[in-house]
């Protein structure tokens, strides 16, 4: 929801939307600070000569800006486009989308507890962005567990309907981290074992461990989770139950991390 009443600080990038363009700069408006007014001085447009300003930025665009300063008792507003990348461009646009969002999903769960947004906000909203840093991230998280908001003492009777909006509407992130199984069995039978040994470690993560044959006796695992630290528990885990496994049947088990 658009930040009614700051300013943005020197140093941060906004998202804008350009009003109007002067062959001296162009007048934005800061989508995330309630439209608030800024303005892109010709000069901080483009690295170089800007011959048309027109060529660089354009009226109805979106663009992302790093705030150079903030006078907040004349309102004014000073922007850089010329100091953004297109890295931080990508990644701003894509957190305002994502915040977006989030602000569309805070409307659905006003709606089902029968509150406003602006009582939502004030009920939860604002102790979430304080816990999680935004809305979004604690959409993910919810989409991923549905206890996290309990484990950051966050608790009421929008916490059941908060996980409900998450699952049906944001895919939880996921990870990946890898590394080099190596597994023999000199056992006349040595092939089933090492296909059991290696489907003993994968009957509680199935849907997100791949096991890719490298090359006798190599094989590469790769698991998805929710986090690094998540992953790094689960592929000990299932990595260790298949040495085990393999152990037991007269062979020999090893595991390397930094494997590739």
């Amino acid at each position: 929801m658009a930040r009614t009443s700051e300013f943005p600080e020197e140093g941060e990038l906004v998202v804008c939307t350009v009003q109007n363009v002067k062959n001296f700069g162009a007048f934005v408006t800061l989508d995330e600070y309630a439209n608030k007014e800024g303005f892109v001085h010709v000069r901080d447009v483009a690295t170089g000569w800007v011959k048309y300003i027109r060529d660089y930025i354009r009226e109805g665009q979106k663009v992302v800006c790093k705030v150079l300063g903030v006078d907040t008792s004349k309102g004014h507003i000073d922007l850089s486009l010329k100091s953004v990348n297109e890295h931080q461009r990508r990644e701003k646009i894509q957190q305002w989308k994502n915040e977006t969002k989030a602000e569309k999903l805070l409307e659905i769960i006003a709606e089902r507890l029968g509150k406003t947004a602006d009582e939502a906000y004030e009920i939860f909203g604002e102790a979430i962005v304080e816990k999680y840093g935004s809305l979004y991230t604690a959409f993910e998280q919810c989409a991923a567990s549905e206890n996290t908001l309990t484990e950051n003492d966050l608790e009421g009777e929008w916490t059941k309907i908060f996980v409900e909006v998450a699952r049906e509407n944001v895919t939880p992130p996921f990870v990946q981290i890898a590394g080099i199984l190596e597994l023999k069995c000199p056992t006349p039978d040595g092939v089933d074992c090492i296909k059991n040994a290696i489907a003993s470690g994968m009957t509680e993560v199935e849907d997100r461990v791949v096991v890719q044959y490298v090359g006798a006796p190599r094989y590469r695992v790769v698991i998805s989770a929710p986090d690094y630290k998540a992953a790094e528990e689960e592929l000990k885990d299932i990595t260790n139950q298949m040495i085990v496994t393999i152990k037991a049947s007269g062979g020999e088990g090893a595991f390397h991390r930094d494997g590739k």
